[in-house]
């Protein structure tokens, strides 16, 4: 007789309670872990047993036991104990493992430690009668698991297939109750503006590649973080830019459901969820900084005169301090590594974009413009939305046609390709739909969308000023559609800026006047010149206009021929002292 069997055949003193529940839901917000615990315990009362240790779990009784960070505990403590007798209590042997493979495997498992098992709502036998009706009970209770997953994802089936989303809630988003029955998800604010602001800044190119999405909301308090050191793992961004979800659709490939509209509110347009895919797609884009700091904002984004590769920066020990520099790191670059103080390149920012700032009177000119382009474009949304209405038809019409097509077809392939040609068809409606129903501004816009583009336009150096690192070089984008060059010796060159400034360039700080006819005539010209520049400009910053301006004594014979471009003659040639 070996040891396992002399321990088998003595009275064992000592207990152990294993108890299980199939999901950590059960196990917060119900009370089945310590019900089981308080039954078995009661019962190694009543049978003169020694508790020695309890082991919880919240796992499913599928798949392989060891699996369970309970069941795999109780193992090794048993092991850690060997050649001792211990009885495992069970509360149900359905707690053991509801798959029969695993059942026995555990079974034996417990044999070979030396453990008997007892269960309160079944008597363990080992005659073979015993062992086959407990075999059967395994197999029944794996039958129910599989019966139960079956109803389970059925039921989660036909919720998306009627356009609810049925897994768990992504970030920025939570489950109420909905009015049918069941759960659908609604906004998490202010979680929800964070995760809109991060996908549409990636979509219209605010952030130029995901690890500047990961940087802003790692900044946010209120994104959660899923690392030790409170950052954000790479996949978790990629998954958060791909899902279809924000976009308001709902879709399970895996169930082989198509990707359809969802009952939820969307946070961004189905529109920005394509760009946002093709951006992934796109290929290499600017690789973004590691070592980002906030004391050089303009780092990475003006470029050398000489070379046009963007300017690095970085902190030099002097004697007692460190000071901070930018510098070209181009090999080869005649300024290569030669430094220049940040005061001198961001100084000269500030003054270029100081001198973007339009006048009042010429922003007023420009927001009356911007209405009467609001106007247009609403007119023009208006027969857009019916032309689109139109392809929306056809859509459906060459999708009734493929169905057709696909019922009278008998070839594989040919149903195949039918298949896929109506998927395409799908996803291009539900574009257009999307488009139809966001075609025509809602009511309102106009006063907040010209709000925001005249506080840009008015002053974009109070925003640059006032604003984070992010909001820094949004504003350095919209400005300078290309980097501005800085030269060592003669500063910022030239700046190509955005359209609007563009526009309004040749007006921002302008002075007009009238041109002098000594400007146009050569000077051997028969034709009077009027009076001289100087004058002019002196009389017009007294708040003469030009046309009031004396005529010297040499040239008051000419005043009565002479005509203003204004249509009104010299001031002098109407005064009768002047006796031209």
């Amino acid at each position: 007789m070996d040891n396992n069997q002399a321990h088998a055949n003595q009275s064992p003193k000592t207990a152990v309670i294993y108890c299980r529940v199939s999901s950590t839901r059960q196990r917060i917000d119900g009370g089945g872990l310590e019900s089981q615990e308080h039954r078995c315990r009661q019962y190694a009362l009543a049978q003169g047993y020694h508790v020695e240790a309890v082991f919880p779990d919240d796992a499913s009784g599928g798949g392989d036991f060891m699996a369970r960070p309970g069941m795999a505990a109780l193992l090794s403590y048993l092991d850690a104990q060997k050649g001792k007798p211990y009885v495992v209590i069970f509360d149900d042997l359905k707690r053991m493992a509801r798959d029969t493979q695993f059942h026995l495997q555990l079974r034996q498992a417990f044999k070979s430690r030396g453990a008997t098992i007892e269960c309160l709502n079944y008597r363990i036998d080992e005659s073979p009668e015993g062992t086959f009706i407990e075999t059967i009970l395994a197999a029944q209770s794996q039958l129910e698991r599989e019966q139960n997953r079956r109803q389970v994802v059925q039921k989660m089936q036909a919720r998306v297939e009627k356009g609810y989303w049925v897994f768990s809630a992504r970030v920025g988003y939570r489950y109420e109750k909905a009015k049918g029955g069941g759960k659908i998800l609604v906004p998490d604010e202010p979680l929800a503006s964070v995760v809109k602001e991060a996908l549409e800044g990636f979509a219209n190119g605010r952030f130029n590649s995901q690890a500047e999405v990961r940087r802003f909301l790692e900044a946010d308090p209120y994104y959660p973080k899923d690392m030790p050191n409170n950052g954000i793992r790479a996949m978790g961004i990629t998954r958060l830019l791909k899902k279809v979800v924000y976009a308001g659709y709902v879709e399970a490939p895996k169930w082989g459901i198509s990707m359809r509209k969802g009952e939820h509110e969307p946070l961004i347009s189905y529109e920005t969820h394509q760009k946002i895919l093709a951006n992934l797609h796109a290929g290499a884009r600017p690789a973004a900084r590691m070592d980002f700091k906030e004391d050089f904002p303009l780092r990475g984004f003006v470029a050398c005169a000489d070379c046009g590769k963007p300017y690095t920066a970085a902190w030099s020990k002097g004697c007692r301090r460190h000071y901070p520099y930018y510098l070209c790191g181009t090999p080869g670059c005649p300024s290569s590594r030669k430094s220049i103080p940040r005061a001198k390149i961001e100084d000269g920012m500030a003054e270029l974009l100081k001198e973007m700032q339009p006048s009042p009177k010429l922003l007023a000119v420009v927001k009356a413009m911007m209405a009467d382009a609001w106007g247009k474009k609403e007119a023009h949304a208006k027969a857009a939305k019916a032309t689109m209405q139109k392809q929306l038809a056809g859509v459906d019409r060459k999708i009734e046609e493929l169905l057709d097509r696909i019922v009278d077809a008998s070839s594989p392939k040919v149903i195949a390709a039918y298949e896929n040609r109506i998927e395409s068809l799908e996803k291009e409606k539900l574009i257009l739909a999307e488009k139809v129903e966001k075609s025509h501004p809602k009511t309102g816009r106009l006063d907040a969308f010209i709000e925001l583009a005249m506080r840009f336009l008015s002053n974009p150096w109070d925003i640059y000023e006032k604003g984070s690192y992010q909001l820094k070089h949004v504003v350095l984008r919209l400005a300078f559609p290309h980097p501005p060059k800085y030269d060592r010796e003669s500063g910022y060159r030239t700046p190509e800026l955005s359209f609007p400034f563009k526009v309004l360039g040749d007006k921002i700080g302008a002075v007009c006047e009238m041109v002098l006819l000594e400007r146009i005539e050569l000077s051997t010209s028969p034709l009077p010149r009027e009076c001289s520049t100087s004058e002019l400009q002196q009389r017009r910053g007294r708040g003469f206009p030009y046309w009031w301006v004396k005529c010297k004594p040499k040239l008051r014979r000419g005043c009565r021929n002479l005509v203003a471009l204004s249509g009104r003659p010299c001031r002098a040639a109407l005064n009768p002292r002047h006796g031209g």
